[in-house]
């Protein structure tokens, strides 16, 4: 993906994606259903107790692929390329230390998905999205004034409302929860309980995650998959 060029309906977003030669890039890619790197499809496990098949539970994050969200997705400014993201991005990525993560699988509202285990690991993502989204705001377009109001007639806080109005998104900066979704909504509380139960397995055997680079990814026209186009390290731990 690291020579493809998109069109103006393009939107990117920084995220974390775990390394490509890593158990954890393979585990959740074929959770999943799909490597966003390669675009092949993947074959899910199917929990023991679940009525239904995976692959019904994942449609949603599938289309977004194997991530947590640093900078959510954004169309660019007038004027500005893919060439000038990447090279923000880059120069972001240049000044964020690598560290390891501690993860547990939860339930958070109707979903699952893997989220810090502790505070600190916690604060330190959201020192990281906040650096970069501090960097790359310039970058993106501003909503219509139409696309604001839709987007502003969701049930928000006022501080949601407020950040939604000045960085486009309302889960940032004090907001922002670090997660990286494991389904779609689930009305039932044993799908949900399931889920939960799989990766409580999981983790312990996979281990900490390695947050030592970003991935910048690209939905290349409006309701497409999302693709991995280029990983971006972070500085070398001295």
């Amino acid at each position: 993906m690291s020579g493809a060029a998109w069109n103006k309906g393009a939107r990117f977003a920084v995220y974390y994606a775990p390394s490509r030669e890593s158990a954890w890039w393979r585990a959740g890619s074929t959770w999943l259903g799909r490597d966003a790197e390669s675009g092949e499809p993947c074959e899910p496990p199917q929990p023991q107790g679940l009525t239904r098949p995976l692959q019904e539970l994942t449609e949603a994050p599938r289309r977004y692929g194997w991530h947590g969200t640093l900078v959510a997705p954004f169309r660019l400014a007038d004027g500005v390329t893919q060439q000038n993201v990447l090279d923000a991005t880059r120069a972001w990525a240049e000044t964020q230390s690598p560290f390891m993560l501690t993860v547990e699988a939860a339930t958070l509202g109707d979903f699952v998905a893997l989220r810090p285990a502790d505070q600190q690991g916690e604060a330190n993502l959201r020192a990281v999205a906040a650096r970069a989204l501090h960097t790359l705001d310039a970058l993106r377009a501003r909503p219509s004034a139409a696309d604001l109001a839709r987007r502003l007639a969701a049930p928000l806080s006022e501080r949601q409302r407020a950040l939604l109005i000045e960085w486009g998104y309302p889960y940032v900066l004090d907001e922002f929860r670090f997660h990286m979704t494991l389904s779609g909504s689930l009305a039932d509380t044993d799908e949900r309980a399931t889920l939960v139960a799989w990766w409580q397995a999981q983790t312990p055997v996979l281990g900490p995650l390695s947050i030592d680079h970003a991935a910048l990814f690209v939905e290349p026209a409006p309701g497409e998959p999302f693709v991995l186009w280029q990983r971006v390290p972070f500085r070398p731990a001295r």
